[in-house]
């Protein structure tokens, strides 16, 4: 078929179909579990990525034992961030991920945090002294910024005498809430959630001593289903790429 201007019609179909697949033919999708201590940096790293990529970044946040519940029971995720390293190494075990993915993308820093400006003077004082009601952290039999705050409170003896007054969240985001409302004074929390660019964002905080709690390596693992997602693929580079590093140091971790 051929129109006025003698142009042929068909290869003008042609021709659009080519320059659209080429555009949109290989752009996918893939869905990452990440542990809510790391919403912040992720946030900004999949902007960045959806961005240079063209891929759709579908992230779901929460407790990295309870992403770690779901994908052993199969839930559909193509990627793994865990705030440890326990878990990505279970499911290698179990076969779920393909093999030598394991990957540490960032190193976590544990802070005692309140909203009150006044609260902490950069010290254990206020914890010693005990002059509060609440203290929030994250379950340890979930996540690995409770088992890292349960680790400080057991250095510094004070596990009996504060237990009546923990409140214990779901996860690290749950507990910042808990703080960030002023339900509790204070509470153990991820230095991602307060700092930017090495600048308290708010309230008053004690970054904990790397001696006092085991480093918090957090890894993650392309899963099974990711096989065949080159998009997948991409993303755990991405996050390992230099830029990416350097973003995440700037929100304290290393």
């Amino acid at each position: 078929m051929v129109n006025n201007s003698g142009f042929n019609v068909g290869k003008k179909i042609t021709l659009i179909l080519v320059v659209w697949v080429s555009n949109f033919g290989f752009a996918e999708q893939l869905r990452v579990a990440v542990a809510s201590n790391f919403i912040k940096p992720m946030e900004s790293i999949v902007a960045n990525f959806e961005k240079q990529s063209g891929h759709r970044v579908v992230v779901s946040y929460g407790s990295s034992g309870k992403h770690y519940a779901q994908i052993v029971h199969g839930a559909p995720f193509d990627l793994f961030l865990s705030a440890d390293q326990h878990k990505p190494l279970e499911l290698e075990k179990k076969e779920l991920t393909i093999k030598n993915s394991r990957a540490t993308y960032a190193i976590g820093t544990l802070v005692l945090w309140s909203a009150n400006p006044s609260f902490i003077d950069d010290s254990s004082k206020v914890l010693l002294d005990q002059n509060f009601q609440n203290l929030a952290f994250a379950n340890p039999k979930l996540a690995p910024y409770g088992q890292a705050a349960l680790q400080v409170l057991e250095k510094l003896e004070l596990v009996e005498s504060t237990q009546n007054r923990w409140v214990l969240g779901e996860n690290i985001s749950q507990t910042f809430q808990f703080v960030n409302s002023r339900n509790a004074e204070l509470g153990f929390v991820a230095a991602s959630q307060v700092f930017e660019s090495g600048v308290l964002k708010s309230g008053s905080a004690w970054v904990i001593p790397k001696e006092y709690y085991q480093p918090i390596k957090q890894e993650m693992v392309l899963l099974k289903r990711a096989q065949n997602n080159e998009a997948a693929a991409q993303l755990y580079q991405f996050i390992l790429d230099t830029n990416s590093q350097k973003l995440i140091r700037l929100y304290g971790y290393q």
